[in-house]
This record gives structure tokens, sequence and C-alpha cells, in this order.
């Protein structure tokens, strides 16, 4: 039991993450003028243009996102494993929950430091990866640079935090939007690398949010697949500044 515990909460962190979805005609044009920006545009110019397909300035300057939902999580082809989540966002604080059959966990960065439910265990910062880095682009502690050379037949970039975390980002040709995201970063002594590909989102205030989205784990010695569907998603809504305290 203990093992999945764990499981779960790393499988779990994926919920801050956004990425793409197959958008309709209307979004087909803008599809066809990405191809000559991608097959020209350096590493920060593709990333600025993505963003505009996600809300442009909109989605750069969201004061508060709350997502609630579920998650099925599944370590072998017969077991799944229920879970519910809700993140909270604003600004730099955060609040991870979740509710599982094992271990309920809570995180949450009240600006200055990060506080978890689970004694000697927490999870990398949510706010240093996945899809919300494209927020940072204009940030110069933030790097946006080429994909590396393992990726070189791709079209995309990197975003680097300032304390290392990075993000992989892969661009449709067709779209211009991000069609998969990938990261590595190291939880409890294991070197864990992640790949997201999101089905569907829901445009909430001018901001395309991720809804629903699947998520691999690859952690060496056995792989974890997570998928997430979002049930409430609010975008600069009130948040009580008390709500990124771990007593609450």
């Amino acid at each position: 039991m203990k093992k999945y515990s764990i499981l779960l909460l790393i499988v779990i962190f994926a919920v801050s993450t956004f990425a793409q979805t197959k958008e309709k005609d209307k979004k087909n044009e803008k599809g066809k003028n990405m191809n000559a920006v991608q097959k020209t545009s350096s590493p920060l110019e593709l990333a600025k243009e993505t963003i505009k397909i996600y809300g442009g300035d909109k989605f750069k300057d969201m004061k508060t996102l709350v997502v609630r939902g579920t998650a099925d999580v599944s370590g072998s082809p017969t077991i799944t494993f229920p879970a519910t989540f809700a993140t909270i966002y604003a600004g730099e604080k955060y609040r991870l929950e979740v509710s599982n059959p094992f271990q309920p966990f809570k995180q949450v960065y009240d600006g200055q430091q990060t506080s978890s439910s689970v004694n000697n265990f927490s999870l990398p910062p949510l706010n240093r990866l996945g899809f919300q880095l494209l927020a940072k682009i204009d940030d110069k502690s933030f790097v946006v640079s080429a994909l590396p050379e393992t990726a070189k037949k791709k079209t995309g970039f990197r975003i680097t935090a300032p304390e290392g975390f990075y993000t992989d980002f892969f661009i449709d040709e067709k779209t211009g939007l991000v069609k998969s995201y990938e990261s590595s970063y190291e939880i409890n002594g294991r070197n864990v690398t992640t790949s997201v590909e999101i089905d569907k989102l829901r445009e909430v205030e001018g901001v395309k949010i991720p809804e629903r989205y699947a998520q691999r784990f690859d952690m060496g010695q056995f792989t974890i697949y997570a998928d997430f569907k979002a049930k409430e998603i609010l975008v600069n809504s009130k948040v009580a500044d008390d709500i990124f305290s771990i007593s609450k």
C-alpha cells in the first residue's frame, strides 16, 4: 500500500500541467501561418507565437487559476486507482490537494516556503514545471532555448527555470499547438521522466486550459499511466490568501 501511495503522489504532480488539443476549422488558418514561423523562428519567437493561441497576454497575466477534477492511475494493465485533485495558483503561490484510497496529500507554497502534509516528502515545485512555464517567456530569469539534440527532428523549444527544472515543448506544425511536452526531475533519489498529451481544452475567460489529458511516468524499473479530467476550471476568481496555509 505504501508503494502505491507514493506512486499516486508522484503521478498527481501532473495535475498542474497544460498541453494541447485538436482544434477545428477556425484554427486551421493559424496553423498554416505557424508553418512558416516554425521554419524560420528562434526558440523564443516560436514560444511567443505558441502562447498567442492559448490566450496571449490573458494567459501570461492570469492572476489566479483553480482546477478541480479526477484522475485514474494505473501501474499495470489490470489495476486502476481513482483519485481526486485540486490545484490553486495565485502568482507564485500554489496549493495542491489530493484525495486517494491510500494517502491523502497536501502541498502548499506561500511565497516563501513549501509545506507538505506528509513528513519528509514533497514534490518538485509545481510552478517550475509544465505548460504554465509559457507565462514566463518574457521573464529573463527563465531561459528559452532550442530542443536538445535527441529531439532535433521535432519542432519546439525548451524552457528552463532558474532552479534548473526544465520542460520541452513539441509543436504540431499544422495547428501551431503544443502537441506534447516532457520533463525529467529527481524525487526521493529516483529519476522520473514524464510526458503529457492532452485530448481536450476548455476556454475560460479567454484562456485555454486543459480539460482532459494523459500522462506517462517512466521510473526506470516501472512505468505509471494516468488519465486526468478537470471538472471545474476557474480563471481570475477570488482566492483567499490563507488557502496557502497547510493547516487549511
